[in-house]
């Protein structure tokens, strides 16, 4: 009944800032609810036992900043994560304590980016695990459907995939400029959408460890992303195989240049108050290549380096239009942008850095494509001690492809739903819910 809250509860001096319903435990007689706080507490209660509440991190010994996100393991009854502007995710045990002085931790693993640490302790206590993920705050996490995989959004701009329970990292990708806000995984676990401070939403493949197609619609940072479970096919069509060999010269089948059907459905809100949806179909997530390129694309020995001059702006029915000839078998030769690139979005425009200090600028919070360095004979970025990623160096390389090295989606609906930013965005077998900053929560 959206007209009667179930609960209602007021909290002085810190603010409750995400939370999580335990849907594997859900019964008429519980309702798990997680809470996370402002200053770093998660706060665990049951809506219909009104007794069971239970405060982790009390002391605040084990982090002292927000807590950015909260989330049960999915299927289980008493694992949680928590995620906190120190960059830090904590694995909890609902039933467990937290000890009485601050937690000391041993290194059980690290990685490009990554460190994950178990607690020293004699007796069982909470957290049992801590990873420390990238620079800057983790702004949010997803679990894959079938639950093996974690993605990681962080204020340094990278989308990280971890094996949770290897803690191995599975992929990464870089946002345009800016930190990642959200993050989102397609129904079937193949895709994962991010939006952040570069405006765009952006499509990266998980099989293929690519960007598939970034989003240009919002005008300002994008708060949610979230695929429709309902719209577009269940089962996603295998890609169609490249020709290759003997037959590369003759005429494609006319079957596979069919229009598209809809293959999967996402939608964002922002910070500029505007909801979107996208359509994801066959044509962007599987480019054919002109057939006299065939060969280029099949003989490149490893599949991360992009094939130099090779547009991936292949599509067509969902992208914005294509500069002449760049999808034609004659592209243009790898070192000329294409047109829309400079014009088209004069924000996006790439200047010469000046200036030996540009690198330490680089990570400052609001910072624009104007800092990236247009050079491209640098190497791909290399992580440092601290998994910092130097834009300039990731800019064009697989991690981050340039605009014209990738398919542009154009949204197919934008509407402005609210006055004050978009923070919410749920999908509903009958509605769409939204939340924004004025304090609504809408059904459509």
């Amino acid at each position: 009944d959206l007209h009667k809250p179930i609960d209602k509860r007021i909290y002085k001096g810190t603010q409750p800032t995400c939370h999580d319903f335990n849907q594997f435990t859900a019964a008429a007689d519980t309702i798990a609810l997680l809470v996370g706080f402002s200053a770093g507490q998660v706060q665990y209660l049951d809506l219909v036992k009104k007794d069971t509440s239970k405060l982790f991190n009390e002391e605040r010994l084990i982090d002292k900043t927000k807590v950015t996100f909260v989330k049960w393991l999915p299927e289980t009854e008493r694992l949680f994560l928590a995620s906190h502007a120190s960059g830090h995710l904590y694995l909890y045990d609902a039933e467990q304590p937290c000890g009485a002085a601050a937690p000391q931790y041993n290194l059980l693993t690290q990685g490009e980016g990554f460190s994950v640490f178990a607690c020293k302790s004699k007796t069982p206590r909470n957290p049992l695990l801590k990873w420390v993920v990238g620079e800057g705050a983790l702004n949010e996490f997803a679990f894959s459907p079938d639950g093996r995989s974690l993605a990681c959004v962080s204020q340094d701009g990278c989308l990280r995939v971890f094996h949770f329970d290897s803690m191995l990292l599975q992929g990464m990708m870089k946002s345009y400029f800016g930190g990642l806000l959200c993050v989102c995984w397609s129904p079937d676990g193949r895709y994962v959408v991010t939006g952040g401070e570069d405006d765009l939403v952006t499509v990266w493949s998980f099989a293929e460890g690519r960007v598939v197609a970034r989003g240009h619609g919002h005008k300002s940072w994008v708060n949610a992303v979230a695929f429709d479970p309902f719209t577009g096919a269940a089962q996603s069509p295998q890609p169609p195989e490249l020709s290759g060999g003997e037959e590369e010269d003759e005429p494609p089948d006319p079957l596979v240049r069919r229009s598209p059907a809809v293959t999967y459905r996402f939608g964002s809100a922002g910070q500029d108050t505007q909801f979107c949806l996208w359509d994801l179909t066959e044509d962007v997530l599987y480019p054919r290549p002109p057939l006299s390129r065939a060969r280029t694309l099949t003989g490149s020995g490893d599949a991360s380096v992009p094939v130099p001059g090779l547009p991936r702006s292949l599509s067509r029915s969902n992208s914005l239009p294509q500069p002449a000839g760049t999808g034609s078998a004659r592209g243009p030769p790898p070192d000329v942008p294409p047109a829309f690139s400079v014009g088209r979005f004069a924000t996006l425009t790439l200047q010469e850095r000046k200036g030996p200090s540009g690198a330490e600028k680089e990570h400052k919070r609001y910072h624009s494509l104007g800092n990236i360095s247009r050079s491209g004979e640098k190497p791909p970025g290399s992580a440092g001690s601290r998994g910092r990623l130097d834009t300039a160096k990731v800019l064009g390389t697989a991690l981050c492809p340039r605009i014209h090295e990738v398919p542009l989606l154009e949204p197919l609906v934008c509407k402005k739903i609210a006055h004050e930013r978009l923070t919410v965005l749920l999908f509903l077998e009958d509605c769409i819910v939204t939340a924004c900053q004025e304090g609504l929560i809408c059904t459509w």
